[in-house]
């Protein structure tokens, strides 16, 4: 069994928890498929944002964001995800989750679209030579690449989109209303951390992005 806190009203049985809840509609269960249709390598194609959320051998779970010009995430002519793995922070702790458990989930986004994409699947990191060549774009070609088999897709509704008001103008919140990333690490960290502005930093991340 997972840890978890130990709380007199906490919900810690599936039965419990439904008694809360009405069942899902037809609709909500029928949505679910096991393949990309059309929709969905359109959807992708579109996308120029997923997150990949993976766990390690001891449930630990992680997201992890990853980014490229829309339809960065390749369809093989299997049907299989390529998600190429751009250069990061090196900390790895989404490939080395898949190395430990072969799975992901990735939720697709497009900006201005309320609906996100979801698909789960069973994962694996490959160097292969098609995959790398078709995940290979003008600015670099990536040491791997995650490959993902699909299991389960579908469309999720914009009910969380609609509620945040994310694509929003009214919604957006100046960047200091909170400190740069430096200084909020050095707080976090006791690091001495040179300052550095976002013209900086966007210059310091320009040749990996």
């Amino acid at each position: 069994m997972p840890d978890r806190p130990d709380h007199p009203m906490q919900i810690d049985t599936v039965d419990a928890l439904r008694q809360l809840y009405a069942q899902p509609s037809e609709r909500v269960r029928s949505k679910q498929i096991g393949f990309l249709d059309a929709h969905c390598r359109r959807f992708i194609g579109l996308s120029p944002f997923v997150i990949v959320s993976t766990c390690d051998d001891a449930c630990n779970a992680d997201a992890s964001p990853r980014g490229g010009d829309p339809g960065f995430v390749r369809v093989d002519g299997q049907g299989r995800l390529l998600i190429p793995d751009a250069p990061g922070n090196n900390r790895l702790d989404s490939l080395e989750n898949i190395v430990s458990t072969g799975k992901v989930g990735l939720l697709f986004l497009i900006p201005g679209f309320d609906e996100t994409l979801r698909v789960n699947g069973s994962a694996a990191l490959s160097i292969a030579s098609e995959d790398i060549a078709l995940c290979t774009s003008e600015r670099r070609a990536p040491k791997l690449a995650i490959r993902v088999t699909v299991r389960e897709a579908y469309l999720h509704c914009a009910k969380a989109f609609l509620r945040s008001k994310l694509w929003s103008e009214s919604s957006k919140v100046g960047r200091s209303a909170m400190p740069t990333i430096g200084q909020m690490i050095a707080d976090q960290t006791g690091l001495e951390i040179p300052y550095e502005s976002r013209e900086d930093m966007e210059r310091r991340y320009a040749p990996d992005l």
